[in-house]
C-alpha cells in the first residue's frame, strides 16, 4: 500500500491526508480485532488459528484488488487489517512459545530476514505489476500467492497445541484482568507503541516525499525498497546473533540512537544523486528493521508465558494503534505547497526521533522472563 502512495492520489484525487487515513485504517482496525482476540486466541490451536485467519486476510486482500473506489478499498482494508493484526501477534507468539529466551534474538532475526525478503522481492514486483497493469493487480496477485502459501502451511506446520494442556488456565477475561493488572506488561506495552510511533511517522510518506521533493521517478522507486530489502536481509541475521551475544537492551539502545540519523535525514532530503538518496533509505530501513529485533525480543519475553497468547493479542493491538495514530498524525502534519512539494515532513522526522530515544527508558525497565518455564532472564 505505501509505495503506491503518488498512484493513489493520483487515481482517486485524494490527499495525501486521506491517504494517510487508509493506510491508518488497516493499523487502526487491526488494533481492534487484536483486543477482541485477547478473548479467544489462548484457546485453540494456534497452526489451526493461525490458518483460518490467513485464509481471511487472502480474502480481503482480494477485495481490496476489486475495489471500484475509494469507500470500498477502504471497507477492504478495514477487514484485511481485522485479520492480518492477529495474525501478526499470532506468529510472535508461536516463535516465543517454540524458542527459548537464549536463542530468541536470532528466531527474531529469522522473522525480520522474512520480511526482509519480502520487500527485496515483494515491494518491487508490486510495483512493476501496478505499473504494467494498475494497481488492481498487485492486490490479486498478493491474495493468490497467500492461497499457495496456506496449502503449504496447512502441510508442514506441526501441531501448535501445548498450551492447551496441562495446568488449568485461567477464563478469557480472567486472563485479560491478569495481563492488565501486571505493571511490566503495561510498561511493555508503551514501549511496543513508541517502536511503531516512531517509525510509523514517516514510512508511509516515503514514496510521496522522495517524488516530489527529492525528485526521485516511478521506475526508480523500486531500487529504494529493493536495496533496503537486501540490506536488511543480512543485517537482520547479524543483529539477531549480536542481540543474544551482547543482550536485547544494549542492542535496541544503540540502535534506537543511531536511528535517529537517517529518520532526521529522509525528512530534510533537498533533490540529490540516487546513491546518496539510496543511502538514507537503506540506512533507515535497516535500522529501523533492526531495532525491532531485540525490541520484539523484549517485549515477548516481558510475558507471562502462562498469559503469554493474550498478551500478544494485546501488544498486537497496541502496536496497531500506534501505527495508525503515527500515520494519520503524518499525514495531518504534512502538506503540499503551490509546487506541490510536500511541507512539514521534518516535523514528523523529529517527533519519531525523540520517540525512538524515549524508548529507551522503557527499554531498560522490563522485567524479563526465560521460556516456558518463565524464569526470570
Amino acid at each position: 500500500m505505501m509505495p503506491l502512495g503518488p498512484q493513489f492520489t493520483r487515481l482517486f484525487a485524494i490527499s495525501d491526508a486521506q491517504f494517510g487515513l487508509l493506510v491508518s485504517a488497516y493499523t487502526l482496525s487491526a488494533g481492534v480485532s487484536g483486543l477482541a482476540a485477547a478473548t479467544y486466541v489462548d484457546r485453540f490451536d494456534r497452526k489451526r488459528l493461525l490458518l483460518t485467519l490467513y485464509v481471511l486476510f487472502a480474502l480481503a486482500t482480494l477485495a481490496c484488488g476489486l475495489a471500484p473506489g475509494y469507500g470500498f478499498l477502504m471497507a477492504a482494508r478495514v477487514a484485511a487489517g481485522m485479520f492480518g493484526g492477529v495474525l501478526s501477534a499470532l506468529s510472535q507468539t508461536i516463535v516465543a512459545d517454540v524458542v527459548p529466551f537464549e536463542r530468541r534474538g536470532r528466531a527474531m532475526g529469522i522473522v525480520m530476514s522474512s520480511f526482509a525478503v519480502s520487500t527485496v522481492a515483494g515491494v518491487p514486483a508490486g510495483l512493476y505489476i501496478a505499473n504494467q497493469l494498475g494497481w488492481q493487480a498487485a492486490f490479486i496477485a498478493i491474495a493468490l500467492l497467500s492461497a499457495l502459501l496456506a496449502g503449504g502451511a496447512a502441510l508442514t506446520l506441526p501441531r501448535l497445541d501445548s498450551h492447551l494442556r496441562g495446568a488449568h488456565r485461567p477464563s478469557a477475561w480472567r486472563g485479560i484482568a491478569m495481563v492488565l493488572s501486571e505493571r511490566n506488561h503495561l510498561e511493555a506495552f508503551g514501549f511496543s507503541a513508541l517502536m511503531m510511533f516512531a517509525g510509523f511517522l514517516v514510512i508511509p510518506f516515503i514514496t510521496i516525499y522522495l517524488q516530489a521533493n527529492v525528485g526521485l521517478t516511478d521506475e526508480q522507486i523500486p531500487l529504494i525498497y529493493l536495496c533496503g530489502g537486501l540490506a536488511t536481509l543480512v543485517s537482520a541475521r547479524v543483529v539477531g546473533h549480536l542481540t543474544d551475544r551482547i543482550g536485547k537492551v544494549r542492542t535496541f539502545s544503540l540502535l534506537a540512537v543511531l536511528v535517529v540519523l537517517p529518520l532526521l535525514a529522509m525528512t530534510l532530503l533537498r533533490p540529490a544523486p540516487l546513491p546518496l538518496v539510496l543511502l538514507v533509505s537503506t540506512l533507515l530501513f535497516v535500522l529501523l528493521s533492526g531495532r525491532m529485533i531485540p525490541g520484539m525480543a523484549l517485549v515477548t519475553s516481558a510475558a507471562d508465558p502462562a498469559l503469554r497468547g493474550t498478551f500478544m493479542a494485546f501488544n498486537s493491538a497496541v502496536q496497531s494503534a500506534a501505527m495508525g495514530a503515527a500515520s494519520f498524525l503524518g499525514g495531518s502534519i504534512i502538506s503540499r505547497d503551490a509546487a506541490g512539494l510536500v511541507q512539514h515532513y521534518w516535523v514528523s522526522g523529529l517527533i519519531g526521533a525523540t520517540a525512538s530515544l524515549v524508548s529507551i527508558g522503557l527499554a531498560r525497565r522490563l522485567v524479563l522472563h526465560g521460556g516456558i518455564a518463565g524464569r526470570p532472564a
